[in-house]
Order: C-alpha cells, then sequence, then structure tokens
C-alpha cells in the first residue's frame, strides 16, 4: 500500500546511498574515513531546511538534532541511525535503482550480468509484490544499512516539524558514523544526546523488533617467525605465514563459523589475514549470546594459538582479544518500558512484533550497556553488505509509522 511518505523516502534514500561514506577500522580518526562527513555535512542543511533544532556535526563525527516537544512532561526520546556502510564490499560509485510495482519476477543488474534477484534467491521479496523495490546497479551494495534508517528518521522529522498540532515529546535525533567498525558510540555520545531512551533504526524484515543482540570481542593474532634468504633458509626460516595458517585451519571450521551456524549459534570469524613469512597477522571476531560462551570461544582461540606456538619455539605468538559490544538484554530486561512501547506502535501499524536476537549488534548495544536503552527497529534493509542489496519502499513507509506512532503514544504516557 502506498503511502504519502513513499516518494521522500525513495528520494532521500537514493540521494543519501549514492554517497560514498564507508568506514575504515584501519584509521585510527573520529570519523575513521573523511567522506562520511560527506553525508553527515548534507544531513545538517536537510536538518536546518526542515527546520529542526540544535543542529551540530560533533567532533566525533556524529549528526545531533532536536524536535521540540509538544507536550510537557513526556519521557525525552532518542533516535539513531549511521550513516558508514560496510567496509565488506564496494560502496563507491553506488547507483540506486528504483524497481516500480515489483512483479514477483526476476530483478537484474546493469553492472553484473548474470546477477539475478529473485523470491528463490530472498523469499521475503516474495512478499513485496506491488511494493517498490531499491537496489543498486550490481557492482556496489546499496548503503539501505543504515541509509534506509537516515531516510526514515528524516521523513518522521519532516513530517512532525510540519505539524505542530501532532502530539510528542521533545526528540532528539543522532546520525552515528563508523558503526560498521563498531565505533559508532563515541564515549560523549549519551551525554550529548540527553535522552531518557532510545531506538535504533538499524533492523530488517518489517515487524521485527529487537532487543537481544550477540555479545562480541575482536582479536588479532600477531605471528612473529625468522626471516632468512628462501635460498639458504634451511634450518634458519621461520615462516609466519605457514603457522599463522595453521592456526586458522587448527580452528573448528564445521561448527564455529558464520556458514556453518545460525539461530542462537555464535562464531568465530576470520575476516583477514595478512603479512609477509617474517610476520603475519590473523583478525577475528567472536561471537555470543551469552558472556560464558564469548569467554569460551576466546579460550579456545588462546588454546589454539598456544598449541601452534608450542610446535616452533623460534617463533613469537600473541593474541589479543578486546571487547566490542554486550547483549543488549543483559540490561533491557530489567526494565522493558521501551520494547513495551514499540510493540503498541507496531500493533498501532497493522504489525505483529516479533522479536528476534540479531545476529550482529547496533549503536543501540553500546547505548544501552552505557546506560541509554536503546530497542532496534525495522527498516526493511535486506541481503545486506553485498550487491543484492535491497529494500521495500512501503516498508520504509511501514517504519516511519511505526516511529510517529510511538512518539504520540509516548506523549500520552
Amino acid at each position: 500500500m502506498r503511502t504519502d511518505f513513499d516518494t521522500d523516502l525513495q528520494e532521500r534514500l537514493t540521494r543519501y546511498a549514492a554517497i560514498d561514506t564507508q568506514s575504515d577500522e584501519t584509521s585510527a580518526t573520529s570519523p575513521s574515513t573523511e567522506i562520511q562527513l560527506d553525508l553527515a555535512r548534507l544531513l545538517v542543511a536537510d536538518l536546518k531546511e526542515i527546520g529542526a533544532e540544535d543542529v551540530q556535526l560533533t567532533e566525533y563525527g556524529a549528526v545531533l538534532a532536536t524536535i521540540p516537544a509538544t507536550v510537557e512532561g513526556a519521557p525525552v526520546i532518542g533516535f539513531c541511525a549511521h550513516m558508514d556502510t560496510a567496509p565488506a564490499y564496494h560502496a563507491s560509485g553506488v547507483k540506486p535503482r528504483v524497481h516500480r510495482a515489483y512483479d514477483g519476477g526476476e530483478i537484474t543488474f546493469p553492472d553484473a550480468p548474470g546477477l539475478v534477484l529473485s523470491p528463490d534467491v530472498a523469499p521475503y521479496l516474495g512478499e513485496k509484490i506491488g511494493d517498490d523495490i531499491i537496489t543498486a546497479s550490481g557492482a556496489t551494495l546499496l548503503g539501505a544499512d543504515d541509509k534506509a534508517g537516515v531516510a526514515i528518521l528524516m521523513t518522521m522529522a519532516r513530517a512532525l516539524l510540519a505539524d505542530r498540532a501532532q502530539r510528542h515529546p521533545k526528540i532528539r535525533l543522532a546520525f552515528t558514523p563508523d558503526e560498521e567498525i563498531g565505533r559508532g558510540v563515541d564515549a560523549r555520545l549519551p551525554a550529548d544526546l540527553g535522552v531518557d531512551f532510545a531506538y535504533t533504526l538499524d533492523g530488517a524484515k518489517a515487524g521485527e523488533l529487537e532487543f537481544e543482540s550477540f555479545s562480541a570481542d575482536g582479536a588479532v593474532v600477531t605471528v612473529t617467525g625468522v626471516s632468512a634468504h628462501p635460498g639458504w633458509a634451511k634450518d634458519k626460516l621461520v615462516n609466519a605465514l605457514h603457522l599463522a595458517a595453521k592456526i586458522v585451519q587448527t580452528l573448528p571450521q564445521v561448527t564455529l563459523t558464520p556458514e556453518t551456524t545460525d539461530g542462537r549459534d555464535g562464531f568465530i570469524h576470520l575476516y583477514a589475514l595478512s603479512g609477509t613469512a617474517a610476520e603475519a597477522q590473523v583478525k577475528l571476531i567472536l561471537r555470543d549470546f551469552e558472556l560464558d560462551g564469548l569467554a569460551a570461544k576466546g579460550a579456545l582461540l588462546r588454546q589454539v594459538c598456544e598449541a601452534v606456538a608450542a610446535t616452533e619455539p623460534r617463533a613469537h605468538v600473541t593474541c589479543e582479544i578486546k571487547p566490542q559490544y554486550r547483549n543488549m538484554r543483559y540490561w533491557l530486561e530489567k526494565d522493558m518500558a521501551p520494547v513495551e512501547l514499540a510493540r503498541a506502535a507496531y500493533r498501532d501499524a497493522g504489525l505483529d512484533p516479533r522479536s528476534v536476537p540479531i545476529r550482529g549488534g547496533t549503536d543501540g548495544s553500546r547505548l544501552t550497556e552505557m546506560g541509554v536503552p536503546c530497542p532496534n527497529l525495522f527498516t526493511g534493509m535486506q541481503e545486506i553488505h553485498g550487491p543484492l542489496e535491497w529494500i521495500s519502499v512501503q516498508d520504509m513507509a511501514l517504519a516511519t509509522k511505526v516511529c510517529l506512532s510511538l512518539v504520540t503514544r509516548a506523549a500520552q504516557a
């Protein structure tokens, strides 16, 4: 069903998605890439144009703004979406394409002959016959993760600022950088945001409401070997790459990787292997819904590193594991009021709210841990982090309606 929001949502997503905002975990700056500020500055201009107040671009690259309250005494609510796109796939030169009134057949891509999106590949797409579907051109990801969330919040803000008769509390908006590399929530953000609770717009299927995420650690294994000229290397060379490969191969391949797990299973994911014969580095992420399971995966990784190191005393192997985020359920289950408010708003929009654990994390995971309760709402984005990424404009419109209903209900609390 088409709504008054469709045109605004489509225009905003296609405009925002065309801007390259990939983050970079190897960078020490905040934001990690200067190009993220291209979108940030555009959002500052768009927010001022629609009449938002307190619009600012912070030192750490987040865009903040206020929609003033039309009622007093209600809680201050925050809404968050992230501006960056994943480093996992090409994101430069995104060319969004709108497939109007999708007919249920195959969607092809002009920049990737042979690439096909269909309900056989993505069953949820089969539920979207008649919807307007947005994809990229096949050479890049789309970036609906999370520019769909950005577009939804901007559309909500525009609607509220244009209708001062609608009752709602003070609303704070935050558009963050670097979520995809786990650095979206700067230590200053909770205080700068200044809300009683918040919601991220970073979820998938319409009707999904998430208040449980993975707990996450990141690991870097460094292997230092002994360098020698290969022509005279006998009994001298200790090849760091060989030892790094042995560590990877010793880790469980059948039961503990992303491609072999689902549901509530955790995993150890190798995502980067680099170096030379002299020194090599292995980067992994560890995920589990429970802290004891996460600790067990860290212990397993350390055990494998120690065992491989023992096979070659001349080598030096280190395994550094750092926390990234924690399951937001640990805090939200103590006060489910923000979740229940969202559930009521879903029902107002004709949706049956479904709570499923996120096999990942959001800025809401960090915000919740830092004292700002922050469940995650759907946007409609699908097949993210790859060339088949797509989204229904009508799913985005449903998410906008949910947000509007949510703030109306909050004004009555």
